[in-house]
């Protein structure tokens, strides 16, 4: 910790995502994302990082849980017959989507009552877990997240899901713009995409504090332990 100006300011590691006070988001872990039979998968969309990313992502999961870090799930959500999208949204999701819909009409995913807006396995929520519905990439737009946030004295997120360039980078900017610490779980992102995945992780690591799955657990299972060290 330092002190600027007369306020104190975390630095380390173990003081950024003590479970005290920090919060485990997990974006968009969802059937139609991240599943071979979702509508990305069945679009032929690689999700090769997915795979990899997904166990790592479970493994912090539970040690949030073993150490009483708040879990927030979030849930990509589209209103049936497209009432939640503006015209201007359905042009971003168009030039989003350019390749995967294969010059077809906008994609259509995550609607409620369907398979796809469902959580996978290793991630549906607990008893007592919260669940964040979000309309736009960030789970502040529109939602009740910072709401949750202060009601439970949270000062830091911890976040991983997907996608890194999408909803992940996203959430994370407008997580710092409502005065939250943001540390990236830097193996528990994934996009479809390499290259965005990587463009969006270069400009995050000079904003956003970064450890591994591995290095945040040490701090959750031990809070008080030795000091961890960030990746900047």
């Amino acid at each position: 910790m330092i002190n600027v100006d007369g306020k104190a300011v975390y630095t380390e590691l173990a003081e950024l995502v003590d479970p005290a006070h920090t919060a485990l988001l997990l974006v968009d872990m969802q059937r139609d994302f991240i599943e071979p039979d979702g509508l990305f998968g069945e679009l032929g969309v690689d999700l090769t990082m997915y795979e990899e990313s997904r166990p790592r992502l479970a493994a912090l999961l539970e040690s949030a849980r073993q150490s009483g870090a708040l879990v927030i799930h979030i849930q990509n959500t589209s209103l049936p017959d497209r009432m939640s999208d503006s015209p201007a949204q359905i042009r971003f999701n168009l030039r989003m989507h350019e390749h995967a819909r294969h010059n077809g009409p906008p994609l259509r995913y995550t609607v409620p009552g369907t398979a796809g807006h469902e959580f996978v396995s290793e991630f549906q929520p607990m008893a007592g877990e919260l669940v964040v519905d979000k309309y736009r990439s960030s789970a502040f737009w529109g939602t009740n997240m910072e709401m949750l946030l202060r009601s439970n004295g949270v000062e830091t997120v911890v976040i991983g899901g997907c996608t890194t360039e999408g909803c992940v980078e996203s959430t994370a900017r407008d997580a710092m713009f409502n005065d939250h610490y943001v540390v990236i779980a830097s193996d528990c992102v994934a996009s479809d995409d390499p290259a965005q995945h990587d463009a969006s992780m270069l400009l995050m690591r000079h904003r956003f504090d970064m450890a591994t799955a591995s290095e945040i657990a040490k701090v959750w299972i031990s809070p008080r332990g030795a000091e961890q060290t960030i990746d900047k």
